[in-house]
């Protein structure tokens, strides 16, 4: 894809999240990798919803700030899943309410999104529910960095998900699949809702060739 298409395909799927109400104000952020090696990334203090192509911050394959605004606080966050996992092209920071929500009631913090559908496993995989950090703080990086690619998607308490994809569409696609997870787990909490069990988890393990750590 062209870096031209890719600017405009960034701000499109952002408007799209944003219109639907899956992160608001400013809150969020959304970088992509380039034919280059680079880095396109929402720039700081900006909506989804009016994104403008041109004025991406734009890195260059050596990580120079070569161009475009001054791009989100949460970079440390961004470098570290592209630093850890070779397959990501994308990562997708939003502020969803529901998982949120849940992020702030008892979970198991290996395991933070119950497999409760099909879609979930095999779009998100197993979510890492972190600690709560104040915003822009580099330690979230390292604790993304600990997890030495391990997984796709975390949990920021209090804050929101995170989702590395291998695009920008699939890592959009994994994120909202977090949040609609995290709606039906709120939704049917204490209500001794059926998820899947091991059997059904690993059955899509083994036919869709998924990650799935212990």
């Amino acid at each position: 894809m062209s870096e031209a298409a890719l600017r405009e395909q960034i701000c499109l799927l952002a408007k799209s999240l944003f219109d639907r109400g899956l992160t608001h104000g400013s809150t969020g952020n959304i970088s992509a990798r380039t034919e280059d090696g680079g880095l396109l990334v929402s720039p700081t203090g900006t909506s989804f919803g009016r994104l403008d192509p041109a004025r991406l911050a734009r890195f260059d394959a050596s990580g120079a700030h070569v161009g475009g605004d001054k791009p989100t606080k949460e970079m440390p966050l961004h470098t570290a899943f592209y630093d850890t996992r070779g397959t990501a092209g994308a990562v997708v920071h939003l502020h969803s309410c529901h998982s949120v929500a849940l992020s702030m009631l008892e979970a198991d913090a290996d395991d933070f999104l119950p497999p409760l559908t099909p879609y979930g496993v095999m779009q998100v995989g197993r979510v890492k529910l972190l600690p709560f950090f104040l915003p822009g703080d580099p330690a979230m990086g390292e604790a993304v960095r600990g997890l030495a690619g391990k997984r796709s998607a975390v949990m920021l308490a209090n804050h929101g998900p995170v989702v590395a994809g291998k695009d920008v569409e699939a890592a959009c696609n994994a994120i909202e699949e977090l949040e609609a997870t995290a709606k039906l787990a709120l939704m049917t909490r204490g209500m001794g809702a059926r998820g899947l069990d091991e059997g059904q988890v690993q059955a899509l393990v083994s036919k869709f060739n998924l990650e799935w750590d212990a």
